[in-house]
């Protein structure tokens, strides 16, 4: 689809500075621009490029004056990162902006979906499932019996959302989630055997969860396993049964929360990081990348290493710790020097 200069500034409250004409079809760096292109110009160390790029519209902030000549139609704006990242989310929702329920698709007769949704072809829908207004299924999703999904969710091809899952508002789900899973609890009878502990409970997403792509949340034992509102979840990431995220977490990639850990709210942890059951962390706390996390954290603590330290002490200790050698050689002359004494 094409826009053109004086429509894309119609979107963004901005003003035409060139061509109004001018039309693009395609985004791209200012650097690699290329006719029919838009960019855009926010920092200051990329202002040469504006120059030489031959992307037909670029995004400027109000108060950039050019010094040369142009040849790429200017849109000026209050903040021209902000609004080309509104831009962006305009361009999804135009792009993704699908209605309709394709075929072939197997819908439960118990089933009840709202208005202006759209479910993709190969997807299945199970008994006495609820749909909100606005939601987009994409082809090859399941979606298992008694499962609630909210307004304005969008779920992608291949993911898997099992029975009683609970799914809020303006999520996003993406490929190969699968959400409501039985949780990895088993028991030793009296051979030896792991006998499995039924999962009865259910997972709940509040409302604007994001979820990467081969995430997984295991369902509750009892009760529910619950990511609140705003958390946002990166891709392969593990979360077992019974764990609570706190509202506003974000964790990385390929990070893992044992079973029953609450985790506090606005919470920053990096990827790969592990923490193990029936732990709490508090509020604000942050996790640098590969951390395990074995005791409970309070509110406010930066952590670093496996088990985990407080990051000051952590990085005092390795400047000790990468000049071990150097250390233990002089520890040894001095001890060999009180030996001779």
């Amino acid at each position: 689809m094409k826009f053109t200069a004086a429509q894309i500034a119609g979107i963004l409250n901005g003003t035409v500075d060139g061509d109004e004409d001018a039309a693009v079809s395609t985004l791209s760096k200012i650097e690699e621009g290329s006719k029919g292109s838009l960019t855009f110009l926010a920092n200051p160390k990329y202002t040469h490029y504006i120059y030489t790029t031959q992307a037909s519209i670029t995004i400027v902030n109000n108060d950039f004056e050019a010094t040369d000549d142009l040849s790429t139609t200017l849109i000026r704006v209050e903040n021209a990162y902000k609004a080309f990242s509104q831009l962006l989310e305009y361009y999804n929702q135009v792009k993704m902006n699908k209605t309709g329920v394709e075929e072939p698709v197997f819908i439960s007769k118990s089933a009840k979906y709202g208005d202006n949704v759209y479910l993709g072809a190969f997807s299945y829908i199970g008994e006495n499932v609820k749909i909100g207004d606005d939601v987009k299924i994409y082809p090859n999703v399941y979606i298992g019996d008694n499962v609630t999904i909210d307004d304005k969710t969008i779920i992608f091809t291949g993911a898997k959302i099992y029975s009683e899952t609970v799914i809020g508002k303006a999520c996003v789900i993406n490929s190969g989630v699968v959400l409501g899973a039985d949780g990895f609890g088993f028991t030793p009878n009296e051979n030896g055997e792991y006998i499995k502990v039924p999962q009865t409970g259910n997972v709940i997403l509040e409302d604007f969860v994001d979820i990467g792509p081969g995430t997984t949340i295991d369902r509750a034992t009892l009760g529910s396993t619950l990511i609140k509102r705003g958390v946002k979840l990166d891709n392969q990431i593990q979360i077992a049964h019974n764990v609570t995220i706190g509202e506003n977490t974000v964790i990385a990639a390929q990070s893992g929360v044992a079973g029953s850990s609450k985790i506090g709210k606005n919470c920053i942890i990096g990827g790969q990081v592990g923490i193990a059951g029936h732990i709490i962390i508090g509020d604000n706390v942050k996790i640098q990348a590969q951390t395990g996390i074995g005791r409970n954290v309070k509110d406010n603590e930066t952590l670093q290493g496996s088990p985990a330290l407080n990051y000051g002490d952590f990085n005092k200790s390795y400047v000790y710790f990468k000049n071990l050698p150097k250390i233990m050689e002089r520890f040894n002359i001095v001890e060999k020097k009180l030996d001779n004494e």
